[in-house]
């Protein structure tokens, strides 16, 4: 008889649907209380991880207000750290050929905001991809991510102060919280970097050093040269 049958087909495609629906919360709610029995059994951890997350996150992130030395033509450090590198080099984009470089190396202990190192207009800006080489290599702003910040100063008068930010191996983000034309004080915050890291500093050639290699240096506050 025509669509004989149907209704019975029906009945059992019903059937068959709602058995694998109460098959698989079945199986959801014994995976849910399997795995909800592992969270209960660490929470005492989890809690013990996370609080140790939260304390090295503020404590990473520590901001400190800097004693800004209030002397004329002087150049002070952007960032906290130690001085690895004091060399002559070139820089051809913002400082016009050969200079002093002054570079301090960040470590995952350190302070990681930066402040401006002299009184003046940001003139130059310029963000370069790369890669996240170790830090501690003082050559890796050839390779790693960076940003070149180019600053004419008013104090010292009418010279050209760069500063190169530079991603590490785990730092992973350079956050620069000024851009081209903004003005800018000696030892006002002017960016971030998270984690390890390095700032390099390009000093012209008459700029009279006052740090040595190894000084751990405060920024906003050391002074890394004099302009002479």
């Amino acid at each position: 008889m025509k669509n004989s049958g149907k209704a019975s087909a029906s009945a059992l495609s019903l059937i068959l649907c709602s058995g694998v629906a109460v098959l698989v919360l079945v199986v959801v709610a014994f995976v849910a209380k399997f795995i909800g029995s592992i969270v209960v059994a660490l929470a005492g951890t989890l809690a013990v991880l996370w609080v140790l997350f939260v304390v090295f996150t503020v404590y990473f992130f520590r901001d400190p207000e800097a004693a800004t030395p209030t002397g004329p033509n002087l150049v002070i450090a952007p960032g906290h750290g130690k001085v690895d590198t004091i060399d002559t080099t070139t820089e051809p984009n913002f400082m016009g050929g050969e200079c002093q470089r002054i570079s301090i190396f960040l470590s995952v202990f350190d302070v990681h905001v930066q402040n401006a190192p002299v009184t003046g207009r940001v003139a130059y800006f310029k963000h370069s991809p790369g890669q996240y080489l170790n830090a501690m290599r003082a050559d890796c702003a050839q390779f790693n991510e960076n940003v070149l910040i180019g600053i004419e100063s008013v104090d010292p008068r009418g010279e050209k102060i760069g500063m190169r930010l530079i991603a590490g191996l785990i730092a992973r983000r350079i956050v620069p919280w000024i851009d081209t034309n903004d003005a800018i004080k000696r030892g006002e915050r002017v960016s971030l970097i998270q984690f390890g890291s390095r700032v390099d500093v390009y000093l012209p050639k008459h700029a009279k050093v006052k740090v040595k290699l190894g000084d751990r240096v405060v920024g906003g506050e050391s002074i890394l040269a004099a302009i002479e």
